[in-house]
């Protein structure tokens, strides 16, 4: 994922609050069937990214949370070293418990409606935009510790998932395209 500076709060705040309306108009009118296919062997389909969207919320929304309840805490994340998630016991032959193509294969994304992922993504990003937008201006700049990167505010955490969002928009608009 690409590095993200914070952007100022309120655009910050609408940009994470237009990815679900933005996944839906894009999926609007398209048999599932379509939305199931994917573009090549190992690409993802336009289902599968938006069960990832909805599976990362889910997770930045434990960071958020972690981040105000324990400011400071070292973040887990994917792509972390073999030294830092020694810490969390992670390693060895189980993997990594983010890695986006094991949660894709043990939540079965292949499988899923994607309107039923459609509306959990948007209930959940409406969850975190209603914590973000809650926050007192100090809370913004509480911060957790990326494994990688060292520390990153909350806004900069709030920033890397506009980012991720981003990426995925893209791949969705691929995807839907027949294209990688």
């Amino acid at each position: 994922m690409p590095d993200a500076a914070p952007a100022p709060r309120e655009a910050l705040l609408a940009r994470l609050a237009s990815t679900p309306e933005t996944v839906a108009e894009a999926l609007r009118g398209r048999a599932d069937d379509d939305l199931a296919r994917r573009p090549a062997e190992r690409a993802w389909s336009a289902t599968e990214i938006v069960c990832h969207l909805r599976d990362v919320d889910e997770l930045f929304q434990v960071r958020f949370h972690t981040i105000l309840a324990l400011p400071e805490s070292p973040i887990l994340v994917f792509g972390a070293d073999a030294e830092d998630l020694a810490a969390w016991r992670i390693g060895g032959a189980v993997g990594h418990p983010l890695d986006p193509d094991r949660w894709a294969e043990d939540r079965q994304y292949r499988r899923a409606d994607p309107g039923a992922a459609l509306a959990a993504f948007e209930r959940r990003r409406r969850e975190i935009t209603t914590l973000l937008r809650g926050l007192a201006p100090g809370e913004w700049a509480r911060g957790g510790i990326h494994l990688r990167h060292g520390r990153l505010s909350l806004a900069e955490w709030a920033a890397r998932l506009a980012a991720h969002d981003d990426n995925h928009l893209a791949q969705l608009r691929r995807a839907l395209d027949g294209r990688v």
